[in-house]
Order: structure tokens, then C-alpha cells, then sequence
């Protein structure tokens, strides 16, 4: 009986004229190996007995399937439901993320840009912290950019937001249809475009549905619970059964106030915040009923908005919005 030896790497790599390595890329459908080397180590390999991965690409030229994510959020609050939602995207086609946060910084911003490009990234995704329009950097690039959440402060860009105009108009419709007729807004700073979004569209929701709109005016402040809870000190002394609160972090600091102050949530008032942020939301006694952002659904988008352009596909630029959705809990 003769005993054959186990067949190699090498064994292809000697028939084929490629080295060890080459022959481990293609099969396991790896690397950027031409398409004739491919097809060349495949069969030499498939004829010794030795399997190919199944579905093993082809690279186009100039592909490196690598995407870079540029994000200026140090918390990873907003950017992780974002790149959660891209890799819905990518992790079909292979593609790999690289992320770098900036801190805001337009040096360390200027910096990563170069080191995206320096590892032949196909696109960036630029995201952040906020929904305030940001600096355009897609003339640096040279390659396609898609703004996800910051959108850019140039038209001809292409940036996906969250729709919080229509958000915020869901939780007034909640609110009203739960039987809140008076109902306070409250807010973080006016300059924020999130604030502007939310509290203009809450106004026009109140009107429309007949309410009135308790003080008279919006509540601004700041993004924090601390707010929250002086806005609701403040309250105390109007007619109000319920509250739209611009963020959770305002919401939570509303209820503790009310819970204090003996009103009760949501038997007297209820409450919707917006992020749908459940290290918030669901740790508030009560739990806060909340406008989700779907920023998955933003980053899902996003991903699919730069893939048809690295695929050369042209994409119109603009703003384009992902529908937003309410969480009901007990504060309503």
C-alpha cells in the first residue's frame, strides 16, 4: 500500500508560481489577488483535492473594502446605533469599518481623514453628537462621503438625519391621544437645530389638535436632568397635563420633580421624552415613554447611500430623514 502524503500550500503555490501566502488568500477568499492569479490558484488546488472558499470574490481594481467612519461623539451614544445599523449594510458585502473619533477637533479631524485615505479606504461615513449641520470635508477626500446624523453645510453633499419633526409631532399626537390638553414643551439651548426641530414642530402638533400650550411658550434650558427638574419647578405654578421634553435626560428630570412635588405620573401628567435612551428611560420610576431616533436606521442608510456610490451609482445630494418611532412606557 502507498501512503500518499497530505497536500500543501506549498504544492500549489510550487504548480502555480505564486508564494504560500497568495495561495492562503484565495482559499479562504481573501486579499486582493487578480482575477486571472485567482482563477489560476483555484483550480491548481480543486484538482491536488484542496477547497476553495465558497463565494470567494473577485476584487475589483481599486477596492479595498475597507470604509472609514469618522466621528466626532466620544461616548459612542449616537455613533454605536449608527454603526450598528452600517454593518447591517456592509457585513454582507465584506466590508470592513475603521473608526476614529475626533473630539471636535478639526486638527485630529484633518489627521484621520489622511490616515483613512493613506489605508485606501472606498468612502467615509462622517457622523457626531448632534444633529447640527457640520463643516463639508468631502473635498478632501477623494473619495465618496455620506454625513450620517450631522448632516453637512453643503447642498451638494449627501447626509441622512433623523426625521424629529415628525418625532416630535408623534409624541404630541400621543400625548393628546391619551387626553393631555394642556401640554408643556421643554427643551435644551435654541441653537441647536434638534431643539429648533423639535419644539417648533411640537407647537404647530399642539394647535393642530385643538390643545393649548401650557406658559404659553417653550421651556429652554439645557440637555440635562438638572434642567428637567427646574422646568418643572417652574411648571408647578401652571395648568399643565403633560409634558414634551425635548430629550430623555429632560423627561427624567420632570418626572423626579413631579414624583416630589406629589403630582402623579401619568395619572396627572404625563411625559414623553426623545432618544428612546434606556439607560434613562427605563431606569425612571416611572418609565419614561420615549420618541425613538432609529439612528440604526439612519446608519443603515447611510452605509447603503455610500455603497451605491463607491459602486459609481450617482446619488443625488441633500438631506434625507429616517422615520422616527414611539416607545410607550408608564410615564404615559
Amino acid at each position: 500500500m502507498v501512503n500518499r502524503r497530505e497536500v500543501t500550500l506549498a504544492d500549489v503555490a510550487a504548480q502555480t508560481g505564486v508564494s504560500v501566502g497568495t495561495v492562503s488568500k484565495v482559499l479562504n477568499g481573501r486579499g486582493q489577488i487578480a482575477a486571472q492569479t485567482r482563477e489560476r490558484v483555484a483550480a491548481v488546488a480543486t484538482e491536488l483535492g484542496l477547497s476553495v472558499r465558497a463565494g470567494t470574490r473577485t476584487v475589483p481594481p481599486g477596492r479595498s473594502f475597507l470604509v472609514g467612519v469618522l466621528s466626532t461623539d466620544a461616548y459612542g451614544r449616537f455613533t454605536i446605533p449608527i454603526l450598528t445599523g452600517a454593518e447591517d449594510t456592509f457585513g454582507p458585502g465584506e466590508v470592513s469599518m475603521l473608526l476614529a473619533e475626533s473630539r471636535g477637533d478639526p486638527i485630529r479631524e484633518t489627521h484621520y481623514v489622511q490616515t483613512f485615505l493613506n489605508q485606501r479606504v472606498d468612502g467615509i461615513v462622517v457622523t457626531g453628537r448632534s444633529s447640527d449641520p457640520r463643516p463639508s470635508i468631502t473635498g478632501l477626500l477623494g473619495v465618496p462621503a455620506v454625513y450620517a446624523l450631522s448632516p453637512s453645510t453643503d447642498p451638494a453633499d449627501v447626509s441622512i438625519v433623523p426625521d424629529d419633526e415628525a418625532g416630535a409631532a408623534r409624541a404630541i399626537d400621543h400625548l393628546v391621544g391619551t387626553g393631555r390638553r394642556s401640554i408643556a414643551v421643554v427643551s435644551g439651548a435654541r441653537r441647536h437645530t434638534a431643539s429648533s426641530h423639535r419644539v417648533e414642530s411640537a407647537k404647530r402638533a399642539i394647535a393642530a389638535a385643538g390643545a393649548t400650550l401650557a406658559g404659553a411658550d417653550a421651556l429652554y434650558g439645557e440637555w440635562s436632568e438638572r434642567w428637567g427638574y427646574e422646568a418643572a419647578t417652574r411648571l408647578l405654578g401652571t395648568e399643565f397635563d403633560g409634558v414634551f421634553c425635548a430629550s430623555d435626560q429632560i423627561a427624567r428630570g420632570v418626572v423626579d420633580c413631579l414624583r416630589e412635588a406629589g403630582v402623579v405620573v401619568p395619572t396627572q401628567v404625563g411625559v414623553v421624552g426623545v432618544d428612546n435612551w434606556t439607560v434613562v428611560t427605563e431606569a425612571a420610576r416611572p418609565s419614561i415613554t420615549s420618541v425613538d431616533l432609529n439612528l440604526r436606521e439612519v446608519g443603515r442608510q447611510a452605509a447603503d447611500l455610500l455603497m451605491r456610490m463607491i459602486q459609481g451609482d450617482e446619488v443625488t445630494g441633500g438631506v434625507r430623514t429616517a422615520e422616527c418611532f414611539l416607545v410607550p412606557r408608564q410615564s404615559t
